[in-house]
């Protein structure tokens, strides 16, 4: 299954929670963060439990708190016996965090049967002024993707917003953007792009989505049902894409020998393998 749209839902709210079931994302994050208020967390825990235990036609992870605060643990012990397909883990300031969150699933799985293991990761590893430090320490066998957020990360340094008026990245949010997917490369991860804040703009979206694809990332989040159409035809690498790295592995594997190749007229080396085989593992 490719992991190509990443829709954040509300987690108190049943009706958009049963919405965003046919939105076709890939992944539905049932969020207990930041779209909750403080006094509708324990209502959203129930009500993202409930979810948990109903038909899935999208793999369902789950944003929790923060482990610093006190909610991280009333949020797994409300979710984990309903079986997430992975959590979402907010303001990490470095992979040790990733560690301690894989040891309370540990925990968790064994009280309720559950395969050692199943349940995955996606931090969204940009959102606290540490953060930015320690971005090549992700590395657990729970890790599924890693992300990033424009949001979080300017508060947390006191800068005025993540983008400028035009749209485009602040310095610290392209320099972040670009560790992240130089950091899911490093722990043989996908690298997911963050939200296009302006659900109505379709176009811009596109454009943004497309970009990202470009520079290295395999999937996007959303904010909103309407995005996923579009986020999920960018993302998806297309028939003749598929076509043409398979074409690719099949020259170098007649060649095993060879560093490099000719194909279409065009000198083919190690980096065009590795592409190829990138695109089709995905």
């Amino acid at each position: 299954m490719t992991l190509c749209s990443w829709l954040f839902v509300p987690g108190d709210s049943e009706t958009k929670i049963a919405k965003a079931g046919s939105a076709g994302a890939d992944v539905l994050i049932l969020d207990l963060e930041d779209s909750v208020a403080l006094a509708r967390k324990p209502a959203a825990r129930e009500i993202v439990a409930a979810a948990l235990r109903g038909p899935r036609e999208a793999k369902f992870y789950v944003r929790i708190n923060p482990l610093a605060t006190e909610m991280a643990l009333p949020d797994l012990a409300a979710v984990m016996p309903a079986g997430p397909d992975g959590i979402v883990l907010p303001k990490p300031d470095a992979g040790a965090d990733v560690a301690r969150l894989g040891f309370y699933l540990d925990a968790f799985e064994a009280a309720h049967g559950m395969a050692a293991g199943a349940t995955k990761i996606m931090p969204i590893a940009t959102e606290t002024a540490a953060s930015i430090f320690t971005l090549d320490t992700y590395a657990h066998e729970r890790l599924a993707a890693l992300t990033w957020g424009a949001e979080d990360l300017p508060a947390a340094v006191g800068a005025a917003g993540g983008r400028h008026a035009d749209g485009g990245l602040t310095d610290l949010c392209r320099l972040a953007r670009t560790l992240t997917i130089a950091a899911a490369a490093r722990a043989n991860v996908l690298a997911i792009e963050t939200v296009f804040p302006d659900f109505k703009d379709l176009a811009g979206l596109r454009e943004y989505a497309a970009a990202g694809r470009r520079e290295g990332f395999a999937g996007m989040l959303a904010i909103h049902p309407a995005q996923v159409p579009v986020i999920n035809e960018v993302m998806t690498p297309s028939a003749e894409e598929i076509a043409y790295a398979e074409r690719v592995v099949e020259i170098f594997a007649k060649n095993p020998g060879a560093g490099v190749a000719a194909l279409d007229g065009k000198m083919l080396d190690m980096p065009h393998l590795k592409l190829a085989r990138r695109l089709l593992k995905l």
